[in-house]
């Protein structure tokens, strides 16, 4: 059952067949209630964005608002995740699940600035994204309702939103041949459905778009040098760049060698594995140059911690509670660690890899007087016997013990 005392809602829109079939659902499922197409620039495919305010409106919305969020979405969103060093069950760069919370802060600020009663998503009722998105709107305007068309419409496949749309005589320029779901921002895109489905199925060429092949990625290497301050990337090859322009430009070289792509099935929140392909070639540059970085500058214990802040901050994120204490918290923590992460990285690129292969740092632990296999003559050797056997006390004390 409607609600029937929702007059305006202010719908996530991206210009797709979801959203657009979303529209005249609202108006005519709302008692025509009014219809505000909010769009998240957050660095899509330019493309995808070129007519979208009329494409809006042809679905029937009332207006249509597209906000810039990509340099606020690297800086304040994917550099702090970065800084954690966070990998969902180790392997994914959490493209999609940094960029909720920004879509949905801003969709947000949109609704109450029009004075909305509602927020819409697209998003299905198997995934995350439900999850995300309405979390964060409970943590920023819970007086606000949530209209989420997937829970409670009975079109269940592309094939009825398309006939839905033709109907009503609304353009689309989705098709049936358009077998990919996908999501794109500056820092990945992701590749799910299709032969993707079944995991016994490798991924064809047209699984992968941002990335060359890196069998077929040129056959010499690539050098990129990093400049990280504080765990932010801050240059690239020694041109100082905002963070977005930082990520643009080495998606462009990381991509052409082939570099940042996963096939990975990933535990969701709400208990379904999904299997995509994810492509994150500047991402997964940057990540490798923080790393370099690191391992120069924090000891053992700090490092060990940063790997666990890590872990927690992979559930958080993913589990779209970006808005909680403990995001704070643990974001807080890391940036105490990052204080000292300044350095440069030089890294190779070849065919799919990225490998530091020189770095250096002012607040380097690293000491080749005391590392070296050579003759010094500032590292007793004596003293490691005290140090052993303080260290292995207990394990003396336990076998003492078991001979009485």
């Amino acid at each position: 059952m409607q609600d029937k005392s929702i007059k305006k809602i202010v719908l996530a829109y991206s210009g797709g067949l979801d959203t657009s079939a979303i529209i005249p659902w609202l108006k005519e499922n709302y008692g025509g209630c009014e219809v505000v197409a909010f769009v998240a620039d957050i660095g899509q495919e330019r493309g995808d964005l070129e007519g979208v305010e009329q494409k809006a409106l042809q679905s029937g919305a009332s207006e249509c608002h597209v906000v810039d969020l990509r340099e606020e979405f690297i800086s304040e969103y994917v550099y702090p995740v970065l800084q954690t060093g966070a990998l969902y069950e180790g392997t994914y760069l959490l493209g999609t699940s940094m960029a909720r919370p920004i879509i949905a802060k801003a969709q947000v600020e949109l609704a109450l600035k029009v004075g909305a009663d509602a927020l819409c998503h697209g998003a299905t009722g198997k995934g995350n994204d439900q999850v995300r998105f309405e979390t964060t709107y409970t943590a920023l305007a819970p007086q606000l309702k949530v209209v989420a068309p997937w829970r409670e419409w009975n079109l269940r496949s592309r094939e009825a939103l398309l006939d839905y749309l033709k109907e009503r005589n609304i353009p689309t320029t989705a098709s049936l041949e358009k077998i990919y779901s996908r999501d794109e921002n500056a820092w990945h895109i992701s590749t799910e459905g299709g032969v993707l489905e079944s995991p016994w199925n490798a991924p064809n060429k047209d699984c992968w778009v941002w990335t060359v092949d890196p069998l077929e990625a040129p056959d010499q290497p690539e050098q990129v040098t990093i400049s990280v301050e504080k765990g932010r990337v801050v240059a690239v090859n020694g041109e100082a760049l905002t963070p977005f322009g930082c990520l643009d430009k080495l998606n462009a070289i990381g991509a052409r060698h082939g570099v940042g792509r996963i096939d990975i099935v990933e535990n969701r929140l709400v208990g379904i594995k999904s299997r995509g392909c994810y492509e994150t070639p500047g991402g997964t540059i940057m990540v490798n140059a923080l790393r370099a970085v690191e391992q120069l500058v924090l000891d053992r214990d700090s490092f060990k911690w940063r790997e666990q802040l890590g872990l927690e901050m992979s559930y958080v994120v993913y589990d779209g509670r970006w808005f909680a204490p403990l995001r704070k918290s643990l974001q807080a923590s890391a940036e105490a660690l990052a204080e000292e992460v300044n350095g440069e990285v030089v890294l190779q690129l070849y065919k799919g890899q990225v490998t530091a292969i020189q770095k250096k740092s002012a607040n380097s632990l690293y000491s080749e007087e005391f590392a070296t296999f050579g003759e010094d003559e500032v590292y007793d050797h004596r003293h490691a016997g005290g140090f052993i056997r303080l260290f292995s006390l207990s394990s003396r004390i336990r076998a003492l013990n078991e001979k009485k």
